[in-house]
């Protein structure tokens, strides 16, 4: 798990641990889980004690990583949300999730790496997300623009099978495409 401090980090300690991360991200995003905590510290320009003293082992720092990005979805599904019409608060959802975590390789990798990060270091904010995701799903479900049998989980599937098509823009954008046509109820103006 990732250390929390019982009070705010110090400005050159928070520089660290920003430095940390996305050394992390890259490498990780690079190589996956190949990329060690030593290579790390070296790409951050620290000492590897300034990493463990932040981040307790490597799938510590993942998770720190997985939720960031959690916590950037949890803002933009929180926009979304604040849209009138259900369909334009699921689309800018799904869409902008997903183009925010195209960049992302080093969270893509995690989701659908073997291992998955520790959730429990990370659980507030996975669940912060999808709380506000079965909302917005609930919304277009209700207002029959997607199928009434699709939920929050769903959206995970359809979301992971796009990621694994990432960085692919193309790809990516077929594969919501194509899921969209399975999941939207066809009305006579759509």
């Amino acid at each position: 798990m990732t250390s929390v401090p019982s009070r705010p980090l110090r400005a050159d300690a928070r520089r660290n641990r920003e430095a940390i991360l996305a050394s992390a991200a890259e490498l990780f995003g690079q190589r996956g889980d190949d990329a060690q905590i030593e290579e790390i510290a070296v790409h951050a320009g620290l000492g590897v004690g300034t990493v463990y003293r932040h981040f307790t082992d490597k799938q510590a720092l993942v998770a720190a990583i997985v939720g960031r990005r959690f916590e950037a979805a949890t803002e933009l599904a929180l926009a979304a949300e604040q849209l009138a019409d259900p369909g334009e608060a699921f689309d800018r959802l799904l869409f902008g999730y997903l183009e925010s975590v195209a960049g992302d390789s080093a969270f893509r990798r995690a989701l659908l790496g073997p291992d998955e990060p520790r959730w429990e270091a990370i659980a507030e904010q996975k669940s912060a997300f999808r709380e506000v995701v079965g909302r917005i799903v609930a919304r277009a479900v209700d207002a029959s623009l997607l199928r009434p049998d699709f939920d929050a989980e769903d959206f995970v599937l359809v979301t992971r099978g796009a990621m694994a098509n990432m960085p692919d823009d193309v790809a990516w954008r077929r594969h919501v495409a194509l899921q969209l046509e399975g999941i939207r109820i066809a009305g006579p103006e759509r």
